[in-house]
């Protein structure tokens, strides 16, 4: 838990010195000024905005690696059941088109999930739990890393990263444009009243959590059709049948629901179905594999 805080806070720092050095030293020296007014405000939300979305994507991997301290393997592991892993990862990426391998690596949880991140298809991981590897087949593990390989092959957390950057600009852009009408509706003719310095940073903070949790709905419905293009994918390196054996298998696993980083990027979420769902559910993702 430390150690994930610590990560956050770490990218929450980079982020305020990137954005301060973009807009500080970067744009005057392009001849752009950073004033008042809605303009300089949609200039701050969006590099704030795209800015931390594009750190936290850089650092993915680090990162990844880090919070669940994921040990990598490669083709001179010594354990022939960890080589064969990554031999599969390799020849799928090879079918599915990828410039290069991605890292492949492991980490210790009961947890039956999998996930793919990573700043680009060249430089990108694919981890797997100990329990998805225990409990699986060879031809579902199969599927399952196909799946993986798939979303690096659709650049999907690349575009999910200007996804989220999108609307991280807009909820900071819109929170404020309407908290400063509320504070000039609020004042009187002789400039008296107002929301005051306290008031309008809460009425941000507010306007933020209410307009992120609004933006988090077509972000949520793009995860689930990524989720399905990914079966898709993995249908087509392997077979309909292996995803869909293997998405009944993580159906009858154990799966903890950690809130961290990666959930969206995990192969399957046991949260309720709802609009917010970043995953459809397994019942409607074995249906669509058994209709190819």
């Amino acid at each position: 838990m430390l150690k994930r805080i610590g990560l956050f806070l770490l990218t929450n720092i980079l982020v305020v010195l990137t954005v301060s050095l973009i807009l500080n030293v970067v744009l005057p020296l392009l001849g752009i000024q950073v004033g008042g007014g809605a303009w300089g405000l949609a200039v701050f939300c969006g590099v704030f905005g795209m800015t931390g979305a594009f750190i936290s994507l850089a650092m993915s991997r680090w990162m990844a690696k880090r919070a669940y301290s994921i040990r990598l393997i490669d083709a001179s592991e010594q354990d022939y059941r960890l080589r064969e892993l990554y031999q599969m990862v390799a020849r799928l990426s090879q079918k599915a088109g990828l410039p290069a391998v991605p890292e492949v690596g492991i980490y210790r949880s009961n947890e039956a999930n999998a996930f793919a991140t990573g700043p680009s298809k060249s430089k990108s991981l694919v981890a797997f739990s100990t329990g998805i590897l225990a409990a699986m087949t060879p031809e579902e593990v199969e599927a399952v890393a196909a799946h993986e390989v798939s979303h690096i092959a659709n650049g999907d957390m690349v575009t999910m990263t200007l996804l989220t950057g999108i609307a991280n600009a807009l909820v900071m852009f819109m929170a404020r444009i309407i908290a400063q009408a509320i504070d000039s509706f609020l004042r009187g003719d002789d400039e008296g009243g107002g929301l005051g310095f306290i008031g309008y940073i809460f009425t941000v903070m507010a306007l933020e959590t209410v307009l992120m949790l609004l933006a988090s709905i077509p972000l949520a419905a793009f995860s689930r059709f990524r989720e399905y293009r990914a079966d898709a994918g993995s249908a087509g390196l392997t077979s309909p049948a292996s995803m869909a054996s293997a998405l009944k298998r993580l159906g009858e696993m154990k799966l903890v629901d950690k809130k961290d980083s990666y959930a969206m990027a995990k192969i399957n979420s046991k949260k309720r179905i709802s609009l917010f769902s970043t995953h459809p559910s397994l019942e409607d993702r074995i249906a669509r594999l058994q209709q190819m």
